[in-house]
């Protein structure tokens, strides 16, 4: 007897139909066929002993799964709950007019309890589109599924009440139902701006970043806030929309990063790997294929701490993405995409004591030393970075006044307001959300400089000798502080500001 049940296999973000076929023949062998890795083909003995301790028969025959197409990699336990249904309606122990509606995954324990699996999110989309009306889930993830409109989404807990489920065909205590996505402009931050004693200009640096996406820089000694004012950024960025909110759930779901019942990401990510984390982990890949540390900060930020102790290659590999916003995975028989739209924001010292520069504390490198230190990045990576300041420490007055800073929430108003007009600016570009996104056509057609602008970014053009990009780069700047400022036009005063925002290339860092 051939029985099908539907389940789904993972690439990249996005889930693809599976067909899980059961034969029982002749004979006492149970094979898996299909392309499954090792976690697959051990499923038969998860789901042998699953099915016999929740009180039902396991087959004495011959047993064939298959899992088609057979030219997709099978990859993980959760195709456990599908291969148990199929076996159980083999032999006639549950009724199967109602699989052919269902999609069911989740990975079984020896006792038959269903445990939970990655990329949940992604499922309900590929079930929806697919045509099928009910997604079987384990419960701890059918709250993040819940929010695709348009399915029955059912979280089970066992494979008896999967069993259940099954044979009455809707039982609404196991259904979840779905839930409507709200923004929420009053989100709890634990830490916000106005905790931070003076550092203004730097503040206006992070607001000019947070409100038109810019990559920022900032360098300065060990004390001076780096951290602290990085930790602060996410605060005053724009609330997630329904797309990117989906989308950043879905990157964490795949990864395995999201806990039972939490459903989707509503905050921007907030990422901060340690300086020796390695290529791989950075940007994605493994065997099988996984988000790394820039997909898992898309729509947010990613925040490298001590940027030159970074490996010079682990950088070098984020030059492509930060472009392109995307990482492109490639293996023999297959290709995969993670989003990686995201807004980095790097911290170093200026040296390797930390103090050149500093107006109290002597610097102690040796000659060269300087230099050889800001060598470990590249040119290419640094005209990447938009916004590139100075941070220096705070002095003893700023730190004893008592009266508090302006709020993260009221610097967020003025980059709510700057995004709206980028919104408006880029309704009908498709893939363009924000200034630092744009092409050179964009900045042709949006970033016009009048006679004194012009000649004010020629002149820091010969006198710096900034590359192409760097050229674009404070153009883009400047669009943003014009549009902080309500502006149409890009003034003079817009472009001289974000000259001043090029502290690497102004000479003060050309080393001892």
């Amino acid at each position: 007897m051939l029985n099908k049940v539907y389940g789904s296999a993972l690439l990249g973000i996005d889930a693809t139909l599976i067909t899980v076929e059961v034969h029982l023949g002749q004979g006492n062998k149970y094979y898996t066929v299909g392309l499954p890795d090792n976690a697959v083909k051990e499923s038969q003995y998860r789901v042998s002993s699953a099915i016999i301790n929740s009180g039902f028969r396991m087959p004495r025959c011959g047993i064939i799964v298959n899992l088609a197409p057979a030219d997709i990699r099978k990859e993980g336990s959760s195709y456990d709950l599908a291969i148990a249904a199929g076996l159980l309606a083999s032999t006639g122990q549950i009724f199967t007019q109602n699989l052919g509606k269902m999609i069911i995954m989740g990975e079984l324990n020896l006792n038959g309890e269903v445990l939970p699996l990655k990329g949940a999110l992604s499922m309900a989309i590929q079930a929806k589109e697919d045509g099928f009306d009910t997604l079987v889930l384990p419960k701890r993830n059918a709250m993040e599924a819940a929010v695709v409109e348009g399915i029955n989404i059912y979280g089970v807990e066992s494979l008896r009440e999967l069993v259940e489920l099954v044979e009455l065909g809707d039982v609404s205590h196991f259904r979840f139902e779905n839930r409507l996505f709200t923004q929420s402009l009053e989100r709890e931050q634990e830490v916000d701006f106005s905790e931070v004693k003076g550092q203004e200009n730097i503040k206006r640096a992070m607001e000019v970043a947070a409100a038109g996406g810019h990559n920022i820089l900032l360098i300065g000694p060990p004390g001076a806030g780096k951290t602290m004012l990085a930790r602060r950024l996410s605060g005053i960025l724009p609330p997630l929309d329904l797309d990117e909110s989906l989308e950043t759930t879905r990157i964490h779901s795949v990864a395995g990063k999201l806990s039972g019942g939490e459903g989707i990401i509503t905050m921007r990510p907030f990422r901060n790997p340690h300086h020796t984390i390695s290529d791989v982990a950075l940007v994605g890949g493994g065997n099988h294929p996984q988000p790394g540390e820039i997909s898992l900060a898309h729509n947010g930020v990613l925040f490298l701490d001590e940027l030159p102790e970074f490996k010079r290659a682990v950088l070098e590999v984020m030059r492509q993405p930060m472009e392109e916003r995307k990482v492109t995975i490639s293996r023999a028989r297959f290709t995969v995409e993670f989003p990686a739209s995201f807004m980095l924001v790097a911290s170093m010292n200026p040296c390797p004591c930390g103090y050149f520069n500093h107006p109290d504390k002597e610097c102690v490198c040796p000659p060269g030393a300087v230099q050889r230190y800001l060598n470990r990045i590249s040119g290419p990576l640094l005209d990447r970075i938009d916004i590139q300041i100075e941070v220096t420490p705070v002095e003893f007055d700023e730190l004893s006044d008592v009266r508090k800073s302006e709020s993260s929430r009221r610097v967020r108003e003025r980059v709510l307001s700057a995004r709206n007009i980028q919104t408006v600016r880029f309704n009908n570009s498709g893939i363009i959300r924000n200034n630092a996104q744009m092409n050179s056509a964009w900045i042709s057609k949006c970033c016009n400089l009048d006679s004194s602008g012009a000649a004010l970014l020629k002149t820091a053009m010969k006198r710096l000798d900034l590359s192409a990009r760097a050229y674009n780069r404070i153009i883009k700047v400047g669009r943003t502080i014009a549009d902080l400022d309500n502006s149409d036009k890009i003034l003079p005063v817009h472009i001289a500001e974000a000259i001043q925002y090029r502290s690497l290339d102004r000479g003060q860092w050309s080393g001892k």
